[in-house]
């Protein structure tokens, strides 16, 4: 499995780079994402059952549609370890859901290898490719992510 981080600041490209991405690699893999948040969001609906579910206290609730799962789980960035540590358990428990790509959007302090774009001075290592979204040919990213030429993880 590849883990790879697109990283920058804000409207470098980094969502527009990722849609490409992943389409060009669904032809070869299974394909998941992780995007880094800043602030909290609520992405379940006060007053629907799933809400209500959770605020009763419920640990975590999973909803099933006819095209869609997803699950709360209490925690996020503040609950975990590091950072990190939460992001390496996620890319994790990705590989054993048997994915072969996972595009990271964000994390520009995480060890796995990154595509950075635009300006940005406090990128950890390692970085693969520095561009500009206008300048970055996505099928040559792509084609060097599925022959594991961009690196491994």
């Amino acid at each position: 499995m590849q883990a790879f981080c697109v990283v920058g600041p804000s409207d470098s490209g980094k969502t527009t780079l990722i849609e490409s991405l992943v389409a060009e690699l669904t032809d070869h893999g299974r394909v998941a994402t992780i995007k880094s948040i800043h602030h909290d969001i609520e992405i379940d609906t006060p007053g629907k059952d799933t809400h209500r579910h959770r605020t009763a206290g419920a640990d975590t609730v999973v909803g099933l549609t006819a095209s869609y799962s997803f699950e709360i789980t209490p925690g996020g960035k503040r609950a975990a370890e590091s950072e990190r540590a939460l992001l390496a358990d996620t890319v994790e428990r990705l590989r054993q859901a048997g994915y072969e790509y996972v595009l990271i959007e964000g994390f520009h302090n995480s060890s796995y290898p990154k595509i950075a774009l635009g300006d940005r001075d406090d990128i950890e290592p390692p970085v693969i490719v520095r561009d500009s979204l206008d300048s970055i040919d996505v099928d040559a990213v792509a084609s060097a992510i599925v022959t594991e030429r961009l690196g491994e993880s």
